[in-house]
């Protein structure tokens, strides 16, 4: 999941309808709700638990906590004379990809950064925190500062995300599996049967328009072709992927992308991300603890290599994010499980698309038609992560309420399964 900037017509900075820029009433309340969310996710996690870092995809829940706050101080605030940096080392260490900014602490080496500790980072948060609060109050911001300053919102709403998946991956690791939030157990149900939904093809149009905010790579908005065509009305669920395991799906190349058999054939991939089959019943790893699966959830924590693979033994296909964008805008407002700090894990696999699982799409990640990534540093990790990526669309049951819409792309590399992902199919 990239930090990307918003969607910008002359300027690198998302508009409103009104005056063109947030109001800094209901961005100061954003602000103050954001920062307090990832204060609660990671409430419960001791230093220890914050600070290993688990692969090299993941990180630290402590970098996350301090990575963002990095951000207000770094594209907020210093360019306040009157702001006063926490600690200019922090520039360094919690810096994740922008060389515009300049050097910064190796990815793979995040864990080992035990100084400063999880104490420290709070009081890192609470300084910024108070500049950024006190610069809305004041009125000190100007239109591209409180631009950044709800930028800097989606970016943490993203790493919240993060958090829980790179927290999800490291307890996975523990030999007892530890609890992360306890819930009652999920009972099991019957799935429904899968029917197909048609939809009108022709020329339609895809990406974001009007106001509200949205990234760059979501836009310009541009008109595609489409071919008529079919969508599943939910989601692959668990009950169908056991009836892909137990026909061989993990041992049959015929299904298989030569990639993706060569990279299961060296993984030794069986099953999804965190199951585990324990004298005959499949049970998986989940940020309440290992549990059995449950049939009717979605599927989740397989790779694009997994999906499509399944697509083909189903005699189906990966829906294009073209295709997946106009279907998803026919439900309307209709949403799955989104994040509930309570839960933290999708619900019974239901008729809407966005919600319980990102889904993977036959997508490459590119640049849309007139894509110019903006100018500056905020916009510097768009266009370079369009390479050897995948676009999921939708949003998880660890998606923020309010951070999703049809509109948004996600990307991950075809390997990763330790994104909240899933799939529907198409034909």
């Amino acid at each position: 999941m990239s930090i990307t900037s918003p969607v910008t017509a002359d300027s690198p900075v998302p508009e409103s309808a009104d005056s063109g820029v947030p109001s800094k009433t209901p961005l100061l309340e954003q602000f103050r709700e954001v920062r307090a969310l990832t204060d609660r996710l990671s409430s419960t996690l001791s230093a220890e638990d914050q600070t290993p870092q688990s692969m090299t995809e993941a990180s630290p829940a402590k970098w996350h906590r301090a990575h963002v706050t990095w951000f207000f101080e770094e594209f907020v605030l210093r360019a306040d004379p009157e702001y006063v940096v926490y600690d200019n080392t922090f520039r360094y260490l919690f810096n994740s990809y922008y060389e515009a900014v300049g050097e910064r602490h190796p990815r793979p080496d995040r864990g080992l950064v035990t100084r400063p500790g999880v104490t420290e980072v709070t009081r890192y948060r609470e300084h910024v925190d108070a500049a950024v609060v006190d610069a809305l109050d004041r009125g000190r911001l100007d239109d591209t500062a409180l631009a950044l300053v709800e930028l800097g919102c989606n970016h943490e709403q993203q790493h919240q995300e993060l958090l829980l998946m790179d927290i999800k991956h490291l307890f996975s690791t523990h030999a007892f599996a530890p609890v992360y939030v306890d819930r009652a157990p999920d009972s099991g149900a019957t799935t429904a049967p899968q029917t197909w939904r048609s939809v009108s093809g022709g020329i339609r149009e895809i990406g974001m328009a009007g106001a509200g905010f949205a990234y760059d790579n979501e836009g310009p908005r541009h008109r595609v072709f489409l071919e008529d065509f079919e969508i599943a009305d939910r989601a692959v669920t668990n009950a169908d992927w056991l009836e892909f395991i137990a026909d061989g799906g993990y041992r049959r190349p015929e299904f298989w992308l030569s990639d993706g058999w060569a990279h299961i054939r060296q993984a030794g991939w069986q099953a999804p991300e965190y199951w585990r089959d324990q004298d005959g019943e499949w049970t998986t790893f989940t940020l309440s603890g290992r549990r059995p699966v449950v049939p009717d959830e979605p599927v989740v924590h397989v790779s694009f290599y997994e999906a499509d693979a399944f697509a083909r033994w189903a005699g189906a296909r990966l829906p294009t994010e073209f295709e997946w964008e106009v279907a998803a805008a026919e439900t309307g407002t209709a949403r799955g499980q989104l994040l509930d700090p309570r839960r933290c894990h999708p619900a019974r696999a239901g008729r809407a698309m966005i919600g319980d699982v990102w889904e993977w799409t036959a997508s490459a990640y590119l640049p849309y038609p007139g894509f110019v990534p903006a100018n500056g540093a905020v916009g510097e990790y768009n266009g370079k992560f369009m390479c050897d990526q995948h676009v999921l669309r939708g949003g998880s049951a660890i998606t923020p309420p309010g951070h999703e819409r049809a509109t948004y792309r996600n990307f991950f590399p075809a390997a990763s399964r330790w994104v909240f992902a899933g799939l529907r199919l198409a034909r």
